[in-house]
């Protein structure tokens, strides 16, 4: 009966993983379908909309002063440009953003600064504060780690001029040090299968879709209609997308403009970060799923808007497969024959919750990249550091759905471009991560169902088996080596091998 009930779990896990697999691959095909976007020009040059642009900084010494410098290089009228550097930090940004700032005011540019003693709210906190006392109509907002090109706001502010109703435009994120490694490497492609293929689809296909926190312009008369900056989630701008989207504002998003940042070089710091995204969509999914739900949108918005909001249950599911797979390894093939036939289907359909992103992910690469089929061999790397997150993203999802808030961790960056420079050294180092030695026990443990399949002849679930000894290993044994090497290895392959 026990054996029974373990298969049970593994076959619902597997359901649930195949549901969020054909979400995937019906925004690849909105995707294919989805028409060739227009370029559109300025309607009047003679009357541009003034633009405040804010940028919330919290502890970014190292690249702070990038961001504000790359504003001000902005190809817009300065009399209808105001720039708020939101700075709550507590160490010696303060001083180096003090100075930047009142060189740019040297050059001519309306640039205000604005510190808060108190971080409340953290950055929804800031964004809040600062609108108070913003004069654009329409708020741009960046944060420290990207450096947006000159063009950007005369390319985006013309979608919002065909239309009344455009509350937000999003651009797409780019990657200033693509390069540096393979966790970089791999965290290019994730990035990459959101903004080149999601957010497209979503866009032209009338579906939610979301501001990414940062590289996207706002009607401020959209954030006020919607409620303002809130921080009662982890992820106070997919929370205000939504409520404005329930509003019935529009949101676009416009792939040819591109706002490169930088990924996060550390394994703490990126766990931290998808930790801090997987609690917070699930809190905003908890929060207003319910309005979404009882609205009057269609079926069709409303069951994909289920899976954009829930979308980092595809953890827990994977945590369920990663516990009960060993176990069912131990069983001999057939022993449980009224199970049998079922658990070899819906084995495949948990390939399939594979297949969909993974599908998503190389067609991003193929489709908009020169060397795309090179980067198909980035994949594999992908799947194994998805796999690796499972435990970290599970415990975040846990925690929101025992209503544990939590409190907004940054994700440090160390202004690394390319392959130059690094993390070691530089502080914002983030502590040690007491879950990689849980990550490297369950490597072990899923190692241990793998040699049990090949003795029980059941070997049509080792493949699974050997992605989650490989993704729990690789991500265990980097966070420890992040942690406790100053000198910066890490685990990596040879630049150019990926």
């Amino acid at each position: 009966m026990a054996l029974e009930i373990v298969a049970a779990v593994y076959l619902l896990a597997s359901l649930g993983l195949f549901l969020y697999g054909i979400n995937s691959v019906y925004l690849l095909i909105l995707h294919l379908r989805r028409r060739s976007p227009g370029n559109p020009l300025l309607l009047d040059q003679g009357a541009l909309p003034m633009v405040t642009v804010q940028l919330p900084i919290f502890n970014e010494r190292h690249v702070g002063e990038r961001l504000l410098k790359a504003v001000c290089l902005f190809d817009y009228p300065r009399d209808r440009m105001e720039i708020q550097v939101l700075d709550d930090s507590t160490d010696d940004t303060r001083e180096i953003m003090i100075q930047a700032v009142q060189q740019a005011r040297q050059d001519g540019l309306d640039v205000k600064y604005l510190h808060r003693e108190k971080r409340t709210g953290y950055k929804g906190g800031a964004l809040r504060e600062g609108l108070d006392v913003a004069k654009g109509e329409f708020i741009a907002v960046f944060d420290a780690d990207f450096v947006p090109p000159p063009e950007f706001l005369r390319r985006i502010i013309p979608v919002f001029q065909t239309d009344a109703r455009v509350g937000m435009v999003q651009a797409r994120w780019g990657h200033l040090n693509e390069g540096y490694s393979l966790l970089t490497r791999v965290q290019s492609v994730g990035i990459d299968g959101h903004f080149l293929v999601e957010q497209p689809a979503r866009s032209d296909g009338g579906l939610f879709l979301n501001f990414n926190g940062t590289g996207g312009v706002w009607r401020r008369k959209t954030i006020l209609d919607a409620g303002n900056w809130s921080s009662d989630t982890l992820t106070e701008d997919l929370d205000l997308s939504y409520r404005a989207q329930l509003k019935g504002w529009q949101f676009r998003y416009v792939a040819e403009v591109v706002c490169p940042g930088e990924l996060p070089a550390h394994i703490i710091a990126f766990k931290n970060q998808q930790r801090r995204w997987a609690k917070g969509s699930i809190q905003t999914a908890i929060k207003l799923y319910p309005s979404v739900f009882s609205s009057r949108l269609s079926k069709r918005i409303k069951l994909e808007a289920f899976f954009h909001l829930t979308g980092y249950m595809v953890h827990p599911l994977m945590m369920v497969l990663a516990l009960t797979a060993p176990i069912l390894a131990l069983v001999p093939s057939g022993y449980l024959s009224h199970f049998h036939q079922l658990f070899v289907l819906l084995a495949f359909t948990s390939l399939a919750g594979f297949i969909g992103p993974t599908s998503l992910y190389s067609y991003s690469q193929v489709h908009c990249y020169a060397d795309g089929w090179s980067r198909l061999k980035r994949l594999p790397a992908l799947m194994m550091g998805g796999t690796g997150l499972t435990v970290s993203n599970t415990v975040a999802i846990i925690e929101a759905l025992a209503g544990n808030k939590g409190s907004f961790i940054r994700t440090p960056k160390h202004g690394i471009v390319g392959k130059e420079g690094g993390w070691a050294g530089k502080g914002y180092v983030p502590e040690k991560d007491p879950w990689a030695y849980v990550e490297l026990g369950l490597g072990a443990y899923t190692l241990f169902g793998v040699v049990a399949a090949l003795f029980s002849g059941d070997y049509g679930i080792i493949p699974f088996l050997l992605l989650y000894v490989t993704g729990f290993t690789y991500v265990g044994t980097l966070s420890l080596l992040h942690s406790r090497t100053p000198g910066g290895v890490t685990c990596d392959l040879e630049p150019g091998m990926l």
